[in-house]
């Protein structure tokens, strides 16, 4: 029997998040839709790039977010992601194995550069995303490490890299080793975008292959063609073992059968830049499902995460996760 070693892999596309302010006035001249993830190639890269005002650089990803989440938490995580053997691709294995997460996935020697979203922060605190993919379009069944997904008590997915058809391979090669291991299979949205290029696909590997669904209200609706939140969790109970909802100032859901949990969000702060909000989230609930805790406080865990994140720029968090949920549980 295999030993477990970690408490959640995540997967998903390794990037540099390049961070600049901007107004509603820019994404109009620049046709971009505000809150949305667009997919660019390298010229819409440099171009965009060009206009923006000075950025920050940092790691990200969806994926990588929530696995730095879950290690700042104190919990063990593993990451898979590819990037290039190039200096962003340096600067991400880097800053995620410095945030405590075993990173192992071989890098690229030739083809596309490591990838960068252009993150463009209006001062609502929206993001809108602008994602060149690069070399994340090469990872594959063959980068998936059987003895890490079978070591995890949940293996975690990003919606994002369902988009290239190697990305599709990975997850159902992950999915069938962690369940072959009687470990648990985690998958979040991602985007409404996105739910909305691959619905009917999103839906069947769901029902087929997911246990803890993570999504926001937009992106539930969207999976379900529905305008009812409440029609949505009605279906998506009979779907999932565990469906975590998020709904920005709302709060969140976390349902399991007929248990319904309503979390509210953390509003002792102000709000910054609200990218990674979601993956936080995610990050602090599965730390809390993976070591022990009741839903509701793995919820109550991943509104803490998503707050801090939400307080700075970048998707990542900047104060330590454990010391801060260790001095809100003595505060209780």
């Amino acid at each position: 029997m295999t030993k477990r070693m970690f408490d959640t892999t995540c997967i998903g596309n390794a990037i540099v998040d390049v961070i600049s302010k901007a107004d509603d006035a820019f994404l109009a001249a620049e046709n971009l839709t505000k809150n949305s993830m667009n997919l660019i190639d390298m010229a819409r890269a440099e171009e965009l790039y060009a206009k923006m005002q000075s950025a920050i650089e940092m790691s990200g990803g969806s994926a990588g977010n929530t696995a730095a989440g879950v290690a700042s938490l104190g919990g063990k995580c593993a990451y898979i992601g590819k990037v290039r053997n190039d200096q962003l691709g340096d600067i991400f294995t880097h800053d995620i194995r410095a945030a405590g997460v075993t990173f192992e996935t071989t890098k690229s020697t030739n083809g596309a550069a490591t990838a960068r979203s252009l993150i463009l922060v209006t001062p609502d605190a929206h993001r809108t995303m602008n994602t060149y993919l690069g070399a994340c379009i090469e990872l594959g069944p063959e980068d998936i490490d059987p003895e890490i997904i079978a070591a995890s008590k949940v293996t975690y997915m990003e919606g994002y890299l369902w988009d290239p058809e190697n990305g599709k391979q990975a997850f159902r090669k992950a999915a069938e080793i962690a369940h072959a291991a009687g470990q648990r299979v985690s998958l979040t949205l991602s985007d409404s975008f996105c739910v909305d290029r691959y619905r009917t696909e999103f839906q069947e590997f769901i029902k087929e292959g997911v246990d803890i669904l993570f999504a926001n209200e937009d992106e539930i609706k969207s999976l379900y063609e529905t305008q009812s939140f409440d029609d949505a969790v009605d279906t998506v109970r009979g779907q999932v073992e565990i469906a975590c909802l998020t709904r920005s100032e709302k709060g969140s859901v976390i349902v399991q059968g007929s248990e319904v949990h309503a979390i509210p969000a953390d509003t002792d702060i102000d709000v910054v830049d609200t990218t990674g909000a979601g993956d936080l989230f995610a990050a602090g609930f599965l730390y809390g499902f993976t070591n022990g805790h009741e839903l509701a406080m793995s919820g109550r865990i991943g509104a803490m995460a998503a707050a801090e994140v939400i307080s700075h720029y970048g998707a990542r968090p900047t104060t330590n996760l454990k010391e801060l949920l260790q001095q809100k549980l003595a505060a209780v």
